[in-house]
This record gives C-alpha cells, structure tokens and sequence, in this order.
C-alpha cells in the first residue's frame, strides 16, 4: 500500500488511480524504468560512450539515483511565458542562482533552464548538479504571437558551460515545425557528437487541435504520434503533457489512425491514457516524462502527486516539474518535489 501522505493527497482517487489494472498493453511488453536501463537499451545504440556517460551522470543524481527514475527541475518560463509572469509570485527566482539551488536542495536529478541562468552560474554549480541546457525558445513579446520556437544559442556552447544534456521543443502542427524539425534534429545530432544527452519537448501547437469546444493539445493520440515522432528524431527522453483526453484524430480529421487505438490500445483511464503515450516512445525504451503544468494554487501538491502516480504506474521514467515548485516558497518548493519523488521511490506503487 502506498504511503499515508500519498494516500491522503489522493484522496478519493487512491483507489482508482492505484488499484487500476491495465487491459491495454501488457506491461510484459513495456521497457521499464530501472538501475540498468543504460545496460539494457542505450548501450545497445549507436550513442556514443560519452553519451552515455552524460545519461549516467543525470540518472545516477538526486533522491531517485540509481532507479531509472528521473526528477529534472525546469524553469524556462521566463522567456516561455514572460519573467513578470513567472516570478513575480516570488520574485526570489528572479536570481538564477536561486532557480539551482531549488533544483538541489529538492533532490532534482537534475536541472533545465536558458543559456543565460545555466550560463551565468556554471562555475560555481555545474559539477554539483547536472545541467540541461534549455537551446530554442517561443518568446511571446513578438506580436503577433507565434507558435514558433527560435535558436537562442549553440549545442557548442552548452557543452562548454559544463552542461551534461541539451533540451529543445518542437510545436508540432504548427505552421513553423518543419523548421524546428530540421533545426532540432541537426542540433541533437551534433550534442551527440559532443558526448550530451537529448530530451525534446514534444507539444502541439495549432488553433485547429481546438474542435466544438474542445481542446484536443494533450489528447493521448495526438500526443502519442508527437512522442513518436520525437523518439524518431533520436531523443533520449521525451517529454509531453499529462494526456487530458483522447480521440483528437478523429474530431481534427487530419491525418491517419486506427479505431484499435480506441477500442483495443486505451481506455478512458488515464494510466491507460499515459501508457499510450509511452508505447509510442519505442515501448519505453526511450523515457518518458510528464510535466507538471501550471501553478493553481492550493491543490499543486495533490495534483503532482497524481500526476507522478498515473506517470509511473503507467510505465514512465518521471517527472518534470517547475511552476508548482518555484511559485511558492522556498521550503513549499522543497517539499512538493520530494512528494513526487516518494511516489517513485515507493516499491508498492507498482506499474498497472
């Protein structure tokens, strides 16, 4: 049985979200989070041992080292979103510096932010925490806004900061992603070269995902096929929203899928939900981890535990969590991210 904390932030739901067994995808067939996930899968690709050697490193640190679990600490909100809009909650978070320290003093594996607050501290911090270099940026004071993302800096000078990863977004279904496609794929290609590990953002990002009323952006099946094609541009980590529906082919009639994904590969539970994204990332060879979404408030702990439970039980590698922990004070933030670790830590919360 999970642990009380967990039990009673769940609430009502610790039973349904728990207790689900999944009839979808056999957890047989999935590739597992795990203390030898490098052995098993990364040391059978064409990364390099430098590679590898960076993955080590981001899995090997914080409160989940050693489980093929993954707690990363991201604040790129102040270019994302605006900084006004991101810290003045707490303006502490203004100071870089501030932004690593919640990272370690939380147990982060690791942590990603923009070439200038990774930038500005890295002597002083990039040998304690592993550092994931945040490399393209949708900055939202153009106008109009676009759904584009934009270089900011170099893989180069991600590598010479110290940085052990670099991580980029596309917005598929925009009418940019053909570029950030090309952009992202070459940049991931050459932090390999470099010995850097990859995690790519793999959001939707079109007014006509948005059908009768409804928000189709974290369907699982949009999503799903975003992760794939992430996986396919050789990320080593994908991460993608918490699923929030389903069935967004069939009400966006754009594109190709199957009615098995409806009646046979998911269910309306969202482990099941989740899950189907995972297959998509190569049957979890390629991790999977959800964000935590934006900060509401009084119920932000409950919701990232709930979140880290339907990720794991669904057969994730963790969680990527930022505005939750940083929107609040110092300790709060602390504790919220080891909440969430807990549940990994947790042997009893086991994969449906």
């Amino acid at each position: 049985m999970a642990n009380q904390k967990t039990l009673q932030l769940l609430g009502d739901k610790a039973d349904y979200l728990l207790n689900h067994k999944s009839t979808t995808v056999d957890k047989s067939q999935l590739h597992l989070p795990g203390g030898d996930h490098l052995d098993k899968i990364w040391s059978q690709s064409n990364r390099g041992n430098r590679v590898l050697g960076s993955m080590e490193q981001l899995l090997s640190h914080g409160r989940l080292g050693g489980t093929g679990y993954c707690s990363i600490f991201p604040v790129d909100q102040g270019i994302e979103h605006s900084a006004g809009s991101a810290f003045a909650p707490n303006p502490m978070y203004f100071d870089p510096e501030n932004i690593v320290k919640l990272a370690i003093e939380g147990g982060c594996n690791g942590v990603a932010s923009t070439f200038g607050v990774l930038g500005i501290m890295s002597r002083k911090y990039a040998h304690k925490i592993p550092f994931i270099v945040k490399i393209n940026h949708n900055e939202l004071l153009s106008i109009p806004n676009r759904f584009d993302q934009t270089m900011f800096g170099t893989v180069k000078s991600a590598w010479n900061m110290g940085a052990v990863g670099v991580g980029a977004t596309i917005y598929w279904g925009s009418e940019e992603s053909t570029r950030q496609l090309k952009e992202v794929s070459e940049a991931f290609e050459y932090a390999h070269e470099l010995g850097m590990c990859t995690i790519l953002w793999c959001y939707l990002r079109n007014n006509g995902f948005k059908v009768d009323g409804v928000d189709y952006h974290s369907a699982a099946d949009l999503t799903g096929q975003a992760n794939h094609l992430g996986v396919t541009l050789q990320a080593d980590i994908i991460k993608q929203k918490i699923p929030t529906n389903n069935g967004g082919y069939n009400a966006i009639k754009q594109g190709k899928t199957s009615p098995l994904v409806y009646s046979k590969l998911t269910t309306d539970h969202p482990v099941d939900l989740c899950r189907y994204q995972l297959i998509n990332c190569y049957m979890g060879r390629v991790g999977l981890i959800n964000s935590g979404g934006e900060s509401k408030g009084a119920s932000d702990l409950a919701d990232a535990v709930e979140t880290a439970v339907i990720n794991k039980r669904a057969g994730g590698m963790g969680l990527i969590l930022g505005r939750k922990a940083f929107q609040r004070p110092f300790a709060e933030g602390v504790q919220l991210l080891n909440a969430t670790q807990d549940v990994y830590l947790d042997e009893s919360i086991t994969i449906a």
